[in-house]
């Protein structure tokens, strides 16, 4: 039995996690597209990492092949004219490591072990990632500067080719992954004893099981909960789940009176005693105060770690589609306008421009979670200057949802979130997103790039269109619903 860095860190996260991962992968839930995308992705940042290390040589025995593997990394080490090693390969202590980068430092024979990210900034988890290959490589003799590759978020594309050196930034942590080094020699013995046991250990979930990353086999651990879980609270702290625990309370409607709870979990407990849901006395004249005529907007947006287009960095939204639902006086019937980008090129112009006359120049724009869509609004006016006065304009027109949503009412079938996929079935059962081809903003992304890659059929492309149409319509028609029962509220 050996372990991997993935395999090591997983452990970090829950043993139990690790020893399903070795022993059941069976059992493990598939990656959604979302995942997946993220997945491919990094396989894509790594790959492009490369380019920085000018005649570096890859070690291209895969995981099948192992032994060719240790001796091709061999070979490499020694050559003196090699400067850098992508995969070197390394077995040492029971645990074996692919290395992303290896750079030979000219001044004696020390490396950079150089881990690729592909994110714009640290995180803490990726400490022990970096910590397990300076094991093993130290442990073979290797003289070692431990760094993390991350994309460089000052950097800005021209538009024509990348320049590899400016899009990556390095970051030497000696110091923070010494300090982890005293630690890994026990922990890999206890994953090693852990993993040569006929059963999982028994783990209670918590936290682990969605940090640092989202288990795989979350669902088999965490057994669906009724809604009135105090778990479902809104923003509910594991200590206070704790002190209820100590009190033996386990439904909502149960917490005591006295019981501190914020204001928004009060409300959560009024709508589980009444088992309805709770509307605030204030709400129908907050909505009233809309201006006529209303646009209900929604955009769709993805951020890609390699930037695309000119002017844009890593990670900044390419927005590709939008939908907007009009009303123009109370009680008139809606009209509906849309864009979807259908090719490669640069959308952000026909974005904006189709945009701009639909929404014309006076009456509120509702919608949900007001700093995104300013987000991208701000950065469209930024690709197109000559539109920055137009744009400020439908930035002071902008009416948040969410937080009238957030602060005016609650369903117990929120189950403690105020996500529009929450909200909209559980005030009206009749609208929701099970079952549509696509229902989700992360799903929307990858859908929308797989259809302009060419990576779908005419048939597919055709309906990938539809769906992606009928997602971004569902966003603004719900906005519609919402305010229409919010403004029947009190009636």
């Amino acid at each position: 039995m050996k372990l991997s860095k993935s395999r090591y860190t997983a452990g970090l996260q829950c043993h139990k996690r690790l020893y399903l991962l070795v022993h059941h992968r069976e059992l493990a839930a598939p990656p959604d597209e979302g995942i997946q995308a993220r997945f491919d992705q990094g396989i894509e940042v790594g790959r492009l990492a490369r380019n920085v290390f000018q005649a570096g040589v890859l070690v291209e025995a895969d995981h099948t092949e192992l032994a060719k593997a240790l001796a091709q990394t061999s070979s490499l080490v020694r050559d003196g004219n090699v400067p850098a090693i992508f995969e070197a390969t390394f077995d040492h202590g029971s645990v074996l490591v692919r290395v992303d980068v290896l750079q030979r430092i000219e001044e004696g024979e020390r490396w950079r072990l150089i881990e690729v990210k592909s994110s714009a900034g640290m995180k803490d988890h990726y400490l022990p990632d970096l910590a397990i290959q300076r094991f093993v490589l130290e442990g073979l003799g290797l003289k070692l500067v431990p760094c993390l590759m991350l994309l460089n978020r000052e950097y800005v594309y021209d538009g024509r080719s990348h320049d590899f050196d400016k899009l990556f930034k390095i970051i030497k942590l000696t110091l923070e992954t010494e300090r982890l080094l005293n630690d890994t020699p026990g922990e890999i013995h206890a994953q090693l004893r852990m993993l040569s046991k006929h059963t999982a250990p028994e783990i209670e979930p918590g936290p682990q099981c969605s940090s640092p990353f989202h288990c795989e086999f979350f669902d088999l651990c965490n057994k669906p909960l009724s809604p009135d879980h105090v778990s479902c609270l809104p923003r509910i702290s594991n200590s206070m789940l704790e002190r209820l625990a100590n009190l033996g309370v386990t439904s909502i409607r149960d917490i005591p009176a006295k019981f501190p709870l914020t204001e928004t979990q009060r409300h959560a407990h009024a709508s589980a005693v009444s088992g309805k849901a709770w509307f605030s006395k204030g709400l129908k004249k907050l909505v009233s105060g809309l201006t006529y005529p209303v646009h209900f907007m929604d955009f769709e947006t993805l951020g890609p770690a390699i930037p695309r287009f000119a002017g844009m960095r890593p990670f900044d939204q390419i927005p590709f589609q939008w939908s907007v639902h009009i009303q123009r006086n109370p009680g008139n019937e809606l009209e509906h306008y849309n864009f979807l980008a259908e090719d490669g090129s640069d959308p952000r112009a026909a974005f904006l421009k189709s945009l701009l006359p639909v929404l014309g120049n006076a009456g509120h724009i509702v919608v949900y979670n007001q700093s995104f869509e300013s987000s991208v609004l701000a950065s469209l006016a930024d690709h197109l200057p000559e539109y920055r006065s137009a744009v400020k304009g439908l930035q002071e027109r902008l009416w948040d949802l969410l937080p009238v949503i957030r602060s005016h009412t609650y369903h117990i079938d929120y189950r403690g979130s105020f996500s529009l996929k929450n909200v909209l079935p559980a005030l009206l059962p009749e609208m929701t997103y099970e079952g549509m081809g696509v229902s989700d903003g992360d799903q929307a992304g990858v859908v929308w790039d797989a259809m302009i890659h060419g990576r779908l059929s005419e048939d597919e492309k055709k309906k990938a269109k539809q769906d992606l149409l009928a997602y971004c319509g569902q966003d603004t028609l719900a906005m519609v619903r919402l305010l229409e029962v919010a403004a029947a509220a009190h009636r």
